[in-house]
């Protein structure tokens, strides 16, 4: 009965996701694709016998990428399906695609839109990549007898909470998949609070990913050739910007010392952190100003603030910035991910908000490649004073690198997790 009026729930929401689809398109107009696909029309011919992947977000989808590419070597041939949620998810997508495989969009969660989706993919088998567990979906794959299974799965306090609120719903949509592979044993243990069995920890395919080659080349180069530090605040989210310009504006010297450079999460941001920072008075450079192939030329030694308006470039700005601040975790939203900044030689300030990375975080922590502080204020002097320590930021660098080289090995045991299913 539950699941029943939940389907009935979403049916009703759907035109309020018309609606927020359409805003959304305005500022990225990716939303505006193919919206047909998120209720199950497709204009491509039926399928069958392929291996599907949710990745909802950009994080999920870089996550698997080197999972996928080792599934192709073990399996030739293999074909694959991919969904995403967000504009930034499938962006990142196409860079997963070879011919025969298909991205569309995900199916918004109605017992009608799923049905579709089954009826023209007909996958053998699906994967839910981290927290993405959907009622309907996950129910209809288990009666048409498609084996579901959710890897690199985390469950923060707050989601088991939430989940445990709503447990007529969560409970049998966990129970419903085929296995739950956790990335840690804390996220094990949330599960099995929930009545949830998992069938191993398999660790975290975000130490897996491989940091673009080129690009990290690249901000090294510069990262040498700075006459100043770079301190990157890295994948802020809204009020981060802010605070962090309060902090500067108080502090002369932090501004004439280091340059300080801005990586908003989502692109619709990117006006809106130009505007915070010219309101302040600040010189500022934009990415997009510089085209497709950024040289080191393009930077005038005097701006103080650079506003990396571009998306898919975080190695080039993780290997520029001497130390980086952390985005989503100076306020409550979890923190974004760490192990990437780390897998560029990036050491990490990050405040206190780090759920949604709490393993990561620990173990950063004791090894030496992040640092935690109390505020924005208490981040930006510890960012500032190991900036201005070229040899301790050298040192804090290797530990970052050998931190994330250290706790390799995910894409190792799903691959094994998954050869009985495949």
């Amino acid at each position: 009965m539950t699941l029943f009026v939940y389907g009935w729930l979403m049916r009703l929401l759907s035109p309020f996701l018309l609606l927020k689809l359409y805003l959304r398109a305005r500022k990225e107009p990716m939303y505006g694709l193919s919206v047909a696909e998120r209720f199950g029309y497709y204009d491509m011919s039926q399928s069958s016998g392929a291996v599907w992947f949710h990745a909802v977000s950009l994080g999920e989808t870089r996550a698997i990428q080197a999972l996928v590419m080792a599934m192709r070597q073990a399996y030739p041939g293999m074909k694959f399906v991919f969904t995403h949620g967000t504009a930034t998810g499938r962006e990142q997508g196409l860079s997963l695609l070879e011919d025969g495989d298909v991205q569309v969009w995900q199916p918004w969660d109605t017992p009608a839109s799923v049905a579709r989706f089954f009826r023209q993919f007909q996958p053998r088998i699906g994967f839910l990549v981290d927290t993405e567990v959907w009622p309907v979906m996950v129910d209809q794959a288990h009666k048409q007898g498609v084996p579901m299974v959710l890897l690199n799965a985390r469950l923060s306090p707050k989601s088991l909470r939430r989940s445990m609120q709503w447990s007529a719903l969560a409970r049998p949509a966990f129970n419903a998949l085929h296995a739950v592979w956790a990335q840690s044993d804390q996220d094990a243990k949330r599960f099995q609070a929930l009545g949830v069995t998992v069938q191993s920890v398999m660790g975290n395919l975000k130490f897996d990913a491989v940091p673009d080659k080129q690009q990290l080349q690249q901000g090294l180069a510069w990262r040498q050739a700075m006459t100043r530090p770079v301190v990157l605040l890295a994948i802020s989210r809204e009020g981060e910007e802010a605070a962090l310009l309060d902090v500067l504006s108080q502090q002369p010297a932090y501004l004439n010392d280091v340059q300080w450079w801005f990586v908003p999460r989502h692109p619709q941001r990117f006006a809106q952190v130009a505007a915070l920072v010219n309101a302040k008075g600040l010189s500022m450079q934009q990415r997009s100003e510089w085209g497709a192939f950024p040289e080191f030329q393009h930077l005038q030694p005097q701006t103080q603030v650079v506003l990396g308006d571009s998306m898919g470039e975080m190695p080039f700005y993780f290997g520029a910035a001497s130390v980086c601040l952390l985005g989503g975790s100076f306020e409550p939203l979890g923190g974004q991910n760490l192990i990437e900044a780390c897998a560029c030689g990036c050491p990490v300030v990050m405040g206190p908000h780090t759920f949604n990375f709490a393993q990561a975080a620990q173990l950063a922590l004791q090894d030496g490649a992040a640092v935690r502080v109390k505020d924005m204020a208490e981040a930006v002097k510890a960012a500032y004073q190991l900036a201005m320590d070229r040899t301790a930021c050298q040192q804090t660098s290797a530990l970052a690198t050998q931190f994330a080289s250290r706790h390799q090995g995910a894409v190792a045991r799903c691959l094994a997790l998954m050869k009985p299913l495949l």
